[in-house]
């Protein structure tokens, strides 16, 4: 490993913003550029997830992380992705001409340093020839702000008032900070009208927080935002990471999947057992085992090594697509991600599936005659949030709990007679009517252990309007093993809070529903007969192609 000094340095955009970053470069030699655009204060580094950037530098490589505009010691007004395509463009410049350069850069960083990764790449500089977006929103409203049309309520109030925490730290407001900061450590989530907390309200009003709550709907401002619209052109070998908790998932796999469709340069995609932090092996309540220890520290090296200094890695020479499949806990590669047919497993009632654990069922043929399940949604004590990818924390949980409540239908299969593996896309088909004009609805599939605790691996949430139905919902994709001997099960409820917003029923935008005008909402769902409500499972061959981390 090479000897590492770190030093700092500043550059200047093109309107004479000062932007500043922590350089760390091995003592002799020239060696290419790995770049990461933050905005939490270089020192961090995302070192949440990734090896510190020492680490990198002693590999080989110029290693820059620079504060974005407006944070850490940079210069300018911060903008929530607003100045990432020009600024981005001029530090991949500048950066390719640092001392010791040869002149080519790469790019890594997860979240919002993996936006800027996309938002740098829109411009196509020269210099920039590979890059590692992880957990990134390719179309920000779909990907990122909003699920099935509801407002990720918990982890976008959560980073709000994380980045306005900082604006007035770097601001030197000692009380307005001490406010954020205590709201940070107990979400205001009980506020007169929940979606807009008086702490906001009051000392960020210029947070981004805001326009994503204007704008309920896609439109012109998320089209303008998003970096889907604006990679058309953008061509470059490209490592994308995922994790199966994590919230942005839904991201990564669009940007994957619409870039590998029509690239020349290739595509590679990992998904872990992971939530957005931390990556490792285990997450929630399930330890995944040795094999889930992340490999992306390593991956990265390679991947450089391949596009940036022109080394054989062998990374070529594999598939392309890497998962790891939950319950074997073993790494399986594929050609393309899994879209292979869904088979269908039917809801079958007596109508008492909110009340008793034989009440409902998952079976292989519909059934006959049409039944109906009644479950009643009190906004005053709505069905909790536990792990998942909304959640916080994310993850596998034993929600055996959950699933006795009242308002919580459960339809759950027969032990399975051998193993089952599920890769690929996962959906729901429900035929439901409620009371009222809008209401939600929660979808959460797990696998049922023979002791009775019951693990959440995937779930989807979606608003529904009155007349609407079928209700059509994707889930968060998965890769999973369910073992024989174990069942699998549906649990269907009318909320999943503070992950979400509480529907109130009345049809109320969320930026003006009141706590106190929350409704009662009955829900009937009906399965069978002429109603077929359904899951829709990606059942796969067992995948024969595994790796160790060690390979």
């Amino acid at each position: 490993m090479l000897k590492v000094k770190k030093e700092t340095a500043s550059m200047h955009t093109r309107d004479g913003v000062r932007l500043d970053a922590d350089i760390y470069r091995p003592d002799v030699g020239e060696y290419p550029v790995l770049l990461m655009r933050q905005p939490y204060g270089s020192e961090i580094a995302s070192t949440v997830v990734y090896g510190h950037p020492k680490w990198y530098a002693a590999h080989g490589y110029i290693v820059v992380i620079q504060d974005v505009r407006g944070r850490g010691t940079s210069e300018g007004e911060f903008d929530l992705f607003g100045s990432e395509i020009e600024d981005g463009l001029d530090t991949v410049n500048w950066a390719s001409q640092l001392p010791g350069s040869t002149g080519e850069v790469g790019m890594y960083g997860f979240s919002y340093q993996g936006m800027t990764q996309l938002y740098a790449a829109v411009s196509q500089p020269s210099a920039l020839k590979a890059i590692c977006p992880a957990m990134i929103g390719y179309d920000l409203y779909t990907d990122w702000a909003y699920e099935g049309d509801v407002f990720c309520w918990q982890t976008n109030l959560g980073w709000a008032i994380q980045l306005a925490a900082e604006t007035v730290r770097l601001r030197g407001d000692e009380s307005a900070y001490q406010q954020l900061y205590t709201a940070s450590r107990s979400l205001p989530l009980h506020d007169p009208i929940p979606a807009r907390p008086d702490v906001l309200e009051k000392l960020a009003p210029d947070s981004f927080y805001h326009a994503w709550l204007d704008h309920p709907y896609p439109d012109s401002y998320w089209e303008q935002l998003s970096p889907k619209r604006l990679m058309s052109e953008v061509d470059l070998p490209m490592l994308h990471i995922g994790g199966w908790f994590d919230s942005y998932l839904r991201g990564t796999l669009h940007l994957y999947q619409e870039i590998a469709a029509r690239s020349s340069l290739p595509q590679h995609l990992i998904i872990g057992p992971w939530a957005h932090i931390p990556w490792g092996r285990k997450v929630g309540g399930v330890d995944y085992g040795a094999e889930a220890a992340s490999p992306v520290d390593q991956l990265q090296i390679r991947w450089f090594d391949q596009f940036l200094k022109g080394i054989d890695t062998g990374l070529l020479n594999s598939p392309p697509v890497c998962l790891f499949e939950m319950g074997s806990n073993q790494w399986h590669y594929f050609d393309t991600f899994p879209s292979n047919r869904q088979q269908p497993y039917y809801l079958a009632s007596s109508g008492l599936a909110s009340i008793r654990d034989d009440g409902g069922k998952l079976v292989i043929a519909c059934p006959d005659s049409c039944t109906e399940d009644v479950l009643v949604h009190d906004p005053w004590r709505p069905v909790p949030a536990l792990g998942g990818h909304a959640a916080i924390p994310a993850g596998s949980f034993d929600r055996s709990h959950l699933d006795c409540r009242s308002d919580v239908l459960t339809y759950t299969s027969t032990p399975l007679a051998e193993d089952w593996h599920l890769a690929g896309e996962v959906s729901v088909e429900i035929y439901c009517t409620a009371d009222k004009s809008s209401f939600d609805l929660c979808a959460v599939l797990s696998e049922v252990q023979p002791d009775g605790n019951v693990y959440n691996f995937t779930q989807g949430y979606k608003q529904v309007n009155s007349g609407e139905t079928p209700v059509r919902m994707p889930l968060q994709a998965t890769c999973r093993q369910i073992a024989k001997g174990k069942r699998l099960r549906l649990s269907l409820s009318a909320a999943c809070f503070p992950a979400y917003l509480v529907n109130p029923g009345t049809g109320s935008l969320p930026k003006k529903a009141r706590l106190i005008d929350a409704q009662i909402i009955t829900l009937t769902v009906s399965c069978g007969g002429e109603c077929p409500s359904q899951v829709l499972l990606p059942v796969i061959a067992p995948p024969k192609l595994s790796f160790s981390q060690d390979s």
